[in-house]
């Protein structure tokens, strides 16, 4: 299932920008994906890594070694690897990370975890990497307005 969020509509028609969606999915597969390799490969196959499964071993294995060869063909060198989580933050609903919690008080809101139950683990993936320390985050307060947080 593809889904967009509306935070990204600025760049998703033409996918020039790595979506939420395949950001959850490199993390789940251990690839770090810099948005120069992203933009050496085709929209035709951006799009398949939009639409590739990648929950099950059997499809992270998968998709994995389809990226590998998609950035060792349009650059000649392989992707970086990234450790895999063996249980990431946004798959556990019973616990608000810090980091968005900070994120979140400093636009002035608190998150109770009856609503971080809520997220789905992509919305909550979306939260994470948009609270990160050291980035823009320009649309964390656009992702808390969508997921109906503020």
């Amino acid at each position: 299932m593809t889904e967009f969020f509306e935070f990204e509509a600025d760049f998703v028609d033409a996918l020039r920008c790595i979506p939420m969606q395949v950001r959850c999915k490199l993390d789940t597969c251990g690839i770090k994906l810099k948005l120069s390799d992203w933009n050496q490969i085709t929209l035709s196959q951006r799009t398949t890594l939009v639409e590739l499964p990648c929950s099950t071993e059997t499809e992270i294995e998968f998709y994995q070694e389809y990226l590998q060869k998609l950035i060792l063909e349009h650059t000649g060198k392989p992707a970086s690897k990234l450790p895999i989580e063996p249980h990431p933050p946004w798959m556990d609903s019973t616990t608000v990370p810090p980091s968005v919690q900070e994120k979140a008080q400093e636009i002035g809101v608190t998150i109770t975890l009856q609503q971080w139950e809520m997220l789905t683990p992509l919305q909550r993936f979306a939260l994470l990497k948009l609270s990160r320390p050291g980035h823009e985050n320009k649309n964390f307060p656009n992702a808390m307005a969508e997921f109906n947080l503020i």
